[in-house]
């Protein structure tokens, strides 16, 4: 496969960035978060499973920063391109514009939701199935971030960030500023400067819609995510992988374990919601030594 950056184009007419790295005969795909998000924290993969013979390829979602953002103040686009049907489907057509078969697909957060709805819907094209900081039931999500917000701040802050959604008025300065403490605890607990910006780059039309304002209230599309009765259909080898001091609760992680036929469950200590960055050689030794166990045939749950 060709290395470096390629523009490809959808059958619908709209274009993605994407970029592939690396060189072997194992073929990984990166799905990222947000949703809005963007490839940035799947560009040193090919270096680290370099040794393994991977080659890694990324794109940026429809909408997201690097690919075409379409007029979703257009009722019938946003109708049309913000579902999960969508973005479901956007996978299997990126998988065959890239000409990949037998391969692995690892998504972070809203793309750990993607992995799981195509590994039950088309995985007959996987080899395996990475699940990176991703619940199947977004009622346990809103639990466990509610425990966050009273872990780190305490309930009189709380308080505040409830009255202040209560009232619709989340761009107040004091409300952000407990969405930062939060952040820096949980999301991005290295916060690197190789992937800042001097400029927001999420796709707020994409990320309201699905999400919400921020990480911590969910008002969108997601608060209707409920996937566990689905786990069973996700037959090929599986890696759930969590960081220990993030949003998305281990203990849901357990659960996915056990409804998933083929699932090994590993976590990352320090690690928030990123913790392929936060942590990194722990993340990679768990995901080297999955691809490694199933290339050799001799993954066990």
């Amino acid at each position: 496969m060709k290395q470096g950056t390629t523009i490809i184009t959808l059958d619908n007419g709209y274009h993605l960035w994407t970029n592939t790295q690396g060189e072997g005969d194992i073929q990984l795909l990166c799905l990222h978060g947000g949703p809005g998000g963007n490839h940035e924290y799947w560009e040193n993969f090919g270096e680290k499973l370099a040794d393994l013979g991977v080659q890694v390829s990324m794109y940026d979602q429809l909408g997201s920063w690097y690919s075409d953002q379409p007029d979703y103040s257009d009722p019938e686009i946003a109708d049309k391109y913000l579902t999960y049907d969508y973005f479901l489907d956007e996978v299997e057509e990126v998988r065959q514009k890239l000409g990949l078969d037998n391969f692995y697909l690892i998504g972070q957060s809203w793309g750990g939701a993607l992995v799981q709805m195509y590994a039950a819907k088309y995985g007959q094209h996987l080899k395996g199935a990475i699940i990176s900081s991703m619940v199947d039931e977004i009622d346990d999500y809103v639990k466990s971030i509610n425990q966050c917000r009273l872990d780190a701040l305490g309930p009189d802050k709380v308080k505040y960030m409830e009255k202040k959604e209560d009232e619709n008025d989340l761009d107040d300065a004091t409300y952000q500023s407990y969405v930062d403490v939060l952040n820096k605890e949980y999301i991005d607990r290295k916060q690197p400067t190789a992937i800042s910006h001097l400029i927001d780059t999420m796709a707020t039309p994409v990320y309201n819609a699905f999400q919400g304002d921020n990480e911590f209230v969910i008002t969108g599309k997601l608060s209707q995510w409920h996937f566990r009765e689905h786990l069973k259909e996700i037959t090929v080898p599986t890696l759930i992988t969590f960081g220990e001091h993030e949003t998305m609760p281990i203990s849901t992680a357990k659960i996915m374990q056990k409804e998933i036929p083929h699932a090994r469950l590993e976590t990352t200590p320090n690690g928030g919601h990123h913790h392929m960055i936060d942590n990194a050689p722990v993340y990679f030794d768990h995901l080297k030594k999955f691809i490694t166990n199933v290339e050799s045939g001799n993954f066990n749950d």
